[in-house]
C-alpha cells in the first residue's frame, strides 16, 4: 500500500513496526526527529515493535526515545517483540519479559555447528570481525557476516556504510549460506534477516508468528493493526505478515517511516 492510500484505511488502533531498516538504520539508535514522533504516536495509539535483534540491542536503538522521559501511560502502551517475537517485553514500572520461547542447549550448539561447517566448507572468512560472528541469544542463534559490533565499535555513519556495501555485494553469498544451513537443521526455522544477519529460531517462528503474539498478549485483532516495514516483498524477513491479512506499508527506510507516521497522525479518527 502507498502512503497516499492510508487515507482510505480505517483507523487503526495499533501500529506494528519493523526495526532495523525501518524506524533506525541497521543496528543504530533511532535519530532525535524519529523519537519525538514516536512519542507523538504513542500518545494516540498503542505501538509494537518487532525484529531480529535481541533484547539489549532494542533498548539500545530505542534509547533516544527513552531519553524524552515518556509518562508511565505512554510506555505502557509500547510493546516489544525482539529475536523475532521469540520473547516479549512489556512496560510495568520497569520492562518485564512476559515469555521467552528458548532453544534447548542442543539445539543452539548445533545451530552453531552448522554455522561454523557452512562457513568453512564455503571459505568465508572475512578480514576483520567486529565482535562475535556467532552470537547465542538463548532464543535464537545469529550469524552476523561482519560480526555483531560493527555499528557500536565504527560508529553509526562508517559500520551502517560498510553493512549496506556488504548487503549489496553479498546477497546471493548470504542467500547461499541460509539455504545450507537450513539443511543441516531441519527441525528448526532460519531466517535470512537483515543486511548482514541469518537468524535461526524454532520452528514456525517468523514475523506473521509475531503478529498473532502481538494479538493475544496485546489484545488487538490483526484487523485493527497496521505492519510497517522495509522488506515486505518475497524473500524479505517481513513477508511473511503478508499472509495474516494485516494491513501493511512498505517502506524505503527510517525517512519514509517518518512519512507514514506524520500520516497516521493526521488521519482523523
Amino acid at each position: 500500500m502507498k502512503i497516499s492510500n492510508l487515507k482510505k484505511l480505517k483507523p487503526k488502533k495499533l501500529i506494528v513496526f519493523d526495526i532495523d531498516g525501518t524506524l533506525t538504520l541497521t543496528k543504530a539508535p533511532m535519530d532525535p526527529e524519529m523519537a519525538k514522533l514516536m512519542a507523538q504516536l504513542l500518545a494516540a495509539k498503542k505501538v509494537a515493535v518487532i525484529g531480529g535483534g535481541k533484547y539489549g540491542l532494542f533498548k539500545e536503538q530505542l534509547a533516544p526515545l527513552y531519553r524524552l522521559k515518556l509518562s508511565k501511560q505512554l510506555l505502557e502502551k509500547l510493546f516489544l517483540f525482539p529475536s523475532t517475537a521469540t520473547s516479549f517485553y512489556r512496560y510495568n514500572s520497569g520492562w518485564k519479559n512476559i515469555y521467552a520461547l528458548q532453544l534447548s542447549l542442543a539445539e543452539r550448539n548445533k545451530v552453531k555447528k552448522a554455522f561454523r561447517t557452512v562457513l568453512k566448507e564455503i571459505g568465508y572468512a572475512p578480514k576483520r570481525v567486529y565482535g562475535k560472528m556467532i552470537e547465542d541469544r538463548g532464543t535464537q542463534v545469529t550469524l552476523s557476516t561482519l560480526g555483531q559490533d560493527v555499528v557500536a565499535i565504527l560508529g553509526t555513519k562508517r559500520g551502517v556504510a560498510l553493512k549496506t556495501k556488504w548487503a549489496k555485494e553479498n546477497r546471493e553469498l548470504k542467500m547461499k549460506i541460509g539455504r545450507m544451513v537450513a539443511k543441516l537443521v531441519p527441525e528448526l526455522e532460519v531466517h535470512v534477516a537483515g543486511f548482514t544477519s541469518i537468524d535461526v529460531t524454532k520452528k514456525g517462528i517468523d514475523k506473521a508468528y509475531g503478529l498473532k503474539q502481538i494479538q493475544k498478549y496485546v489484545h488487538v485483532p490483526i484487523k485493527d493493526m497496521l505492519f510497517v516495514g522495509d522488506a515486505i516483498f518475497p524473500g524479505g524477513n517481513d513477508y511473511a505478515v503478508v499472509r495474516t491479512g494485516v494491513d501493511y506499508v512498505p517502506v524505503t527506510g527510517p525517512e519514509q517511516t517518518k512519512e507514514i507516521i506524520r500520516a497516521v497522525l493526521e488521519k482523523p479518527e
